[in-house]
């Protein structure tokens, strides 16, 4: 793992080489860049320059008291791309990480990026209002979630891992990898993760979408029971110009663990075009 400063704070990365085109994998709450252990090495193997990073807050990267919303967060992608000489990039956003995609390119343009990837992704817009019926959180789940963390944090992670990685009311993982998720946490500053709530959980990317110009994969498990596919994936696809959307059939949250064969697959599949 390396370190850069990036929009004024250490950003922890990994740049796990190869010399084709690089793919840069942005993880979700309240994870680091080490989540990305099951498409690193498929990648890679065919070719792609990797590169993973923790988000501020998360991991080994600096955890200031402030900065937890999405235009500072695309700024921190910005920086990282920028001095990582990244070009022709592909941008694959899992669940909170596929705002980082959207606010980019909507912020920042296309001109670094050949194409995303909105992987179990929040956007469009998560937060139920009078002009997004849709959404599926209430202001009240999105506080009932910063309680729960405030309360007990590590009570609250146990349950949402939990729900993170089961479809249909069964885990889809073996109990050691959802431990190895709830490791991952453990240097996460509560301050970034009860902000990181209120970004993904309030955030409208609605006007980002429409920006975005370059072609797009949207994979979402057809029993995402943390951002369903009807209130995220499926709108994602039906407003991005050129969407492919791929559902992952029994699949939760954390299909990037549980279906990891599927999401590699098509992913190459959608990078080799």
């Amino acid at each position: 793992m390396s370190t850069l400063e990036s929009n004024g704070i250490q950003i922890e990365y990994t740049d796990h080489g190869g010399d084709g085109r690089p793919v840069v994998l942005i993880h979700g709450w309240p994870l680091s860049g080490a989540s990305w252990s099951e498409q690193v090495p498929a990648l890679t193997a065919s070719g792609y320059r990797v590169i993973t990073y923790d988000r501020r807050g998360f991991g080994a990267s600096d955890k200031p008291e402030t900065g937890y919303d999405y235009d500072t967060f695309a700024e921190d992608l910005a920086g990282l791309l920028e001095q990582l000489e990244v070009t022709d990039a592909t941008l694959v956003g899992f669940s909170m990480g596929g705002g980082e995609v959207a606010r980019y390119l909507g912020a920042r343009g296309s001109e670094r990026i050949r194409s995303a990837v909105f992987a179990g992704a929040v956007p469009p817009f998560l937060l139920k209002t009078d002009d997004n019926p849709d959404g599926g959180l209430a202001q009240e789940d999105v506080d009932g979630m910063k309680q729960g963390v405030e309360s007990g944090r590590e009570a609250f992670l146990d349950g949402f891992t939990t729900d993170f990685f089961s479809a249909n009311g069964e885990l889809k993982v073996t109990e050691e990898q959802r431990q190895e998720a709830i490791a991952l946490v453990e240097p996460a500053s509560t301050t970034a993760m009860l902000g990181c709530i209120d970004a993904f959980g309030t955030t409208d990317f609605r006007a980002d979408l429409e920006k975005i110009d370059v072609p797009v994969l949207v994979v979402h498990g057809d029993a995402d029971g943390i951002v369903p596919f009807e209130v995220s994936g499926k709108r994602t696809g039906e407003t991005v110009k050129d969407a492919t959307v791929h559902v992952v059939a029994d699949g939760p949250h954390g299909f990037n663990v549980s279906h990891a064969d599927e999401l590699n697959r098509v992913l190459l599949e959608f990078l080799q075009r």
